[in-house]
């Protein structure tokens, strides 16, 4: 079962101060949403006040429909997974998955099927008679799931549950709990500062800054059609890069000493000698080759050479830094002057209020 989540001028206030600066958002049931943003945005504070932890200051949260200020966390038919793993040490698996069943006073049979259920989900069946301290961090992390699934929860919050695992094992609990809304259907909100994670995870992403929403969308609606200069550079990695330009004709800008041809729809309606911001990501950059138009050239500082990919940083002759991801293994070296090209229908351009020109 899953049920819609509703915010509608929400705010929330600390004194004076404003963390929550009046979001409207809508999510459906069922729906895998992620918030994200660099730490201090509100990302988790709003996390929060849905799941009833924090108080609302202003605005309504309508969950199913029904306004939900005033109800308390208990009764919102949520279940909230945290970055800690908070498991009873003492406790066996089984009893920590059972514990919050018997303390709502369910029946012996009914907390056994909830729990064998769960734990047959999660794969941990084998694990069921253990202690946390037996197992590892991806093992507890499930274990942490898993006393949310049995509360057959309508919505699950997920508040950064895997800042506490090396790379390769988030990774694994990244596929992990994709896997599970596939099974389960719930409406999960999942917040993390990581766009890798973001990217990967979610139907709809929220980008927070600063108590505000910048973009909602699709992770290829944020990647492709950017609404702002923060947005283009948060989403994405290696983030985009960003250089002074300028409009010199209807469909013409100048930039690192460069003519590029533009469409009307990129440009907008940016005036002629007006400072724009150019942005191109990393990998749309191609060093050499014939196609495209010409970015110039750049003076290569330093190449990572990752196996399936190279990451080149180079310094052009206007003195901007760029960053360029290339596919493959390049035989490039430190100190190479390379030529850079470019597809226009892959670059961004932005006012100097930092909004996508983009019509």
């Amino acid at each position: 079962m899953s049920t819609s989540i509703q915010l509608k001028k929400v705010v929330k206030r600390f004194g004076a101060i404003d963390v929550i600066k009046g979001i409207d958002l809508d999510i459906e049931p069922g729906q895998f949403t992620v918030f994200v943003g660099p730490s201090g945005c509100g990302k988790s504070t709003l996390l929060r006040m849905i799941a009833g932890l924090e108080t609302i200051s202003g605005g309504d949260l309508l969950i199913g429909g029904e306004r939900m200020n005033d109800t308390a966390a208990a009764k919102r038919g949520i279940a909230m997974v945290f970055q800690s793993y908070a498991l009873y040490p003492h406790m066996t698996v089984y009893k920590n998955l059972a514990f919050g069943l018997e303390t709502a006073g369910l029946k012996r049979d009914e907390i056994d099927r909830r729990v064998k259920e769960a734990a047959a989900t999660l794969r941990i069946t084998e694990y069921l008679q253990r202690r946390p301290k037996a197992l590892s961090g991806g093992q507890r992390q499930r274990v942490a799931i898993g006393r949310s699934i049995v509360r057959d929860p309508n919505i699950f919050l997920f508040d950064e549950p895997l800042s506490n695992l090396d790379a390769e094992l988030r990774v694994q609990m990244r596929v992990e709990i994709s896997k599970l809304h596939e099974r389960l259907g719930n409406t999960m909100i999942y917040v993390t500062h990581d766009q890798v994670e973001a990217m990967t995870m979610a139907d709809k992403i929220v980008v927070l800054k600063a108590g505000e929403v910048m973009q909602t969308g699709s992770p290829l609606e944020l990647y492709n059609r950017p609404a702002n200069r923060f947005v283009a550079g948060f989403i994405g990695s290696p983030k985009m890069n960003f250089l002074e330009a300028k409009r010199t004709a209807a469909d013409t800008i100048e930039v690192a000493g460069q003519s590029l041809r533009l469409s009307s729809d990129q440009l907008g309606q940016a005036m002629t000698s007006v400072p724009i911001t150019f942005g191109i990501r990393p990998e749309h950059i191609v060093l050499g080759g014939e196609a495209g138009q010409s970015l110039g050239e750049a003076k290569v500082d330093l190449v990572e050479h990752l196996g399936g990919s190279t990451s080149v940083y180079a310094t052009m002759t206007s003195g901007a830094s760029l960053t360029i991801l290339a596919p493959g293994q390049l035989a490039i070296q430190h100190g190479e002057t390379v030529p850079l090209r470019i597809d226009a229908a892959n670059c961004h351009a932005f006012g100097p209020d930092d909004q996508t020109l983009r019509r």
